[in-house]
């Protein structure tokens, strides 16, 4: 991946440490880095040794002196992580969307569920109000089906509304579906579970920078809405209010320069205000159809292939789809595969040998996984 630089484990759990403590952003990072040298090599020092001396708020400086060391939150957050089933992406990995690389305030790491499809692609965010009427729902959810079925992967913030409608579009194409949240991974609400249960093993991935146990507030979403934007090769605004929260995602697309579409709505419809000021000020393109998302993102209609969707053996057991769920391309050994799928050892190891037999899984040696 283009503009990220290799990180090693050591500097890997020293982020996940720091990410870990509130108050702590990618502004402070740099900040301590820039003081302190390497990160890596603070793993094992008593916080109160080096925190003290950084330039950091008083709250910061004063969580971090109570701590004992890096090594020692890493490792809780790490064991929510795979509680959890999830995974941390830093950049340059392949669950780390590469166009968040080289962003300002581009998170550090972020906390993954589910399996990104492989090959490079364009993707669209498309986000709007929760509020719906049936019609355009239905409407939000046929165009969705469109922009996957012409190849793109789809980007939203799995909320009620426009967003899981979209989500339901990307899912009926089959194709890739990716849900950034303004809540850490193991924080779901009973909407956002329900569509991972759908999601997850069919194209579906589920994104957040925060650490195991934050639950959503009403910060934590527009900080969420840059990630959304970031992550695209474009924006469509579909239906916001004035004030909407997709004018947030709309404003961080437009100072990240990222192409920026609106659908137009009735002038009596206050559901469509937002959408129709974007287009009033010239931020936003006017979408009007199909052609509108891929001429924003570059694409030639003419040109345009869905790639196929992953056929999956429906004899597959239960005990196998659920491996195969967690596994990527990415070779993992089993304890980790274990982890991930929440199943005993025995009903993992049968799994990867009838997952081996079918030619899904390829098995390295030293008990080493990954899907074919």
């Amino acid at each position: 991946m283009e503009g990220a630089r290799t990180i090693d484990n050591q500097e890997r759990a020293a982020l996940l440490g720091l990410w870990a403590i509130p108050g702590v952003g990618p502004k402070s990072l740099e900040r301590i880095a820039r003081s302190a040298g390497p990160l890596g090599a603070l793993l094992d020092v008593p916080c109160r040794e080096w925190a003290g001396s950084l330039a950091l708020s008083v709250p910061v400086r004063e969580r971090l002196g109570q701590l004992h060391t890096l090594r020692a939150v890493s490792a809780r957050v790490q064991e929510r992580v795979e509680k959890g089933r999830m995974r941390v992406a830093y950049p340059g990995d392949l669950d780390y969307p590469e166009n968040l690389v080289g962003l300002d305030d581009a998170p550090p790491l972020l906390f993954v569920l589910g399996e990104r499809r492989p090959g490079p692609r364009r993707r669209l965010a498309m986000v709007g109000s929760r509020m719906l009427d049936t019609g355009f729902k239905n409407f939000a959810t046929d165009f969705a089906v469109k922009v996957a079925k012409a190849g793109l992967g789809i980007i939203s913030g799995a909320a009620w509304g426009t967003d899981k409608a979209c989500h339901d579009g990307a899912l009926a194409a089959e194709q890739e579906n990716w849900a950034f949240l303004g809540s850490a991974l193991d924080e779901l609400d009973a909407a956002q579970a329900d569509l991972a249960d759908k999601m997850l093993g069919h194209g579906g991935v589920f994104y957040s920078e925060l650490p195991p146990g934050v639950r959503a507030s009403p910060e934590t979403f527009p900080r969420r809405n840059r990630l959304i934007s970031g992550a695209s090769d474009a924006v469509l605004v579909m239906r916001a209010r004035k004030g909407s929260g997709s004018l947030h995602t709309a404003l961080a697309a437009h100072g990240q320069g990222r192409p920026l579409l609106a659908m137009p709505g009735d002038v009596t419809n206050k559901v469509a205000a937002g959408a129709n000021g974007l287009i009033r000020s010239g931020k936003a393109r006017i979408c009007l159809g199909i052609e509108d998302v891929l001429a924003a993102v570059g694409l030639d209609p003419g040109q345009v292939q869905a790639p196929p969707a992953p056929v999956v053996d429906e004899a597959l057991s239960e005990q196998a789809r659920v491996v195969l769920s967690v596994l990527g391309r990415s070779p993992r050994v089993f304890e980790e595969v274990k982890g991930a799928c929440g199943l005993a050892s025995g009903a993992v190891t049968s799994a990867l040998c009838e997952l081996e037999l079918l030619g899904l899984v390829l098995q390295r040696p030293g008990k080493v996984y990954e899907k074919v």
